[in-house]
């Protein structure tokens, strides 16, 4: 029975290893081969440029960047094969892209660090214009330095509250027809040019026979935040999961308590990011307060009456009196300007990485 039944099984083949690809053992460049492809590319590119009489420095970059792409790719396909090749032609174009963005900014930063950092000191920080002709070598931007935080200050404490609450509206209340016309005018005013913003606002000055003042440059610039502010904070309300409302919601708590006190703190590091990033972006308009400010030598610490200046007004006036001593100021100015956009940018990376919700035990 037992060998009947032996008999009747029939013996299966031994499992064998597959057999390693041959593919996968193929030959593959060092990692220093992207350094050696731009090294080469820059030689034969200035090169190129010089033999060929090419003033631009711009000119032998450019070069210089289509170079490192085809002999990335050249190489990559000869010694790889296809695939590895059009995977290293789009990094290639990646970081060519990366130097294309990065080169014309350290650039900027390094021209107005170099140019600026020669006038810029304490006297500079701490006198005004009052006085002092344009080719002197006397003066400073203490003026222009009040201004321009009395005008951002007034313009953020209006459009914060604004936009924080008109986001909360439409990513918590927001249905309908309303909603949709609040976010299509959002969209439209986030394009607005600054001009623009200026004629309305000079338009009610001329209806209302108002004088020019930092209060008027201050409402313009309003006018420029509140959209930045609105769709930052609507999408960080929009990233706040919705488990947290539902949770507060199955509590009993009511809903306007339940954004006060679980959505609005859940998301205020990205809240707060938004509004330092609205500041930064309205503290370099220059065309509101041309029309709505007229600019002023003297300190004018008030900003409901009287002309008045700001860091981006000077800058322009500096440089329209055209002497050493003018550009100068006009590039110290420019530093100042550039450090106090800075420091808010850093401000909001530090608070948003403070108030961020912590992962993990």
């Amino acid at each position: 029975m037992s060998q009947a039944a032996n008999t009747g099984i029939q013996e299966r083949p031994a499992a064998t290893a597959p057999k390693r690809s041959t593919s996968l053992s193929s030959r593959a460049l060092p990692r220093w081969a992207p350094f050696a492809f731009a090294a080469v590319a820059l030689a034969l590119g200035v090169g190129t440029g010089a033999a060929a009489g090419w003033q631009s420095r711009t000119q032998w970059g450019l070069f210089s960047a289509v170079l490192f792409v085809v002999i990335s790719y050249i190489a990559t396909s000869v010694v790889e094969n296809r695939r590895q090749a059009k995977d290293r032609l789009a990094t290639s174009i990646v970081w060519v892209c990366f130097l294309l963005a990065v080169v014309p900014l350290a650039s900027l930063l390094w021209t107005t660090i170099s140019r600026g950092a020669e006038r810029l000191d304490g006297y500079f920080l701490t006198h005004s214009m009052a006085g002092v002709l344009g080719s002197e070598p006397t003066g400073g931007v203490y003026h222009a330095l009040i201004g321009t935080l009395e005008q951002v200050g007034i313009a953020t404490v209006i459009s914060a509250p604004i936009g924080m609450l008109t986001a909360v509206y439409l990513v918590e209340y927001g249905k309908g027809a309303l909603a949709r016309a609040v976010t299509f005018f959002v969209d439209v005013m986030t394009g607005i040019p600054s001009i623009v913003a200026g004629l309305f606002i000079l338009s009610i000055m001329l209806m209302t026979k108002t004088q020019p003042s930092g209060l008027m440059g201050a409402l313009a610039l309003t006018i420029l935040m509140i959209p930045v502010v609105v769709r930052s904070t609507e999408e960080m309300l929009k990233l706040v999961p919705n488990e947290l409302r539902e949770a507060s919601l199955a509590l009993g708590v009511p809903k306007w308590r339940t954004i006060l006190k679980v959505v609005l703190p859940t998301a205020i590091g990205g809240i707060t990011t938004g509004v330092m990033l609205a500041i930064a972006r309205i503290a370099g308009e220059t065309a509101p307060i041309m029309l709505l400010v007229f600019g002023s030598q003297l300190i004018n610490p008030n900003p409901f009456q009287g002309a008045q200046s700001s860091l981006p007004f000077y800058i322009w006036e500096q440089y329209r009196v055209g002497t050493d001593q003018s550009y100068d100021r006009a590039w110290a100015a420019a530093l100042v300007l550039i450090a106090f956009v800075m420091i808010l940018n850093l401000v909001a990376r530090g608070i948003a990485r403070w108030k961020a919700p912590k992962t993990g035990r």
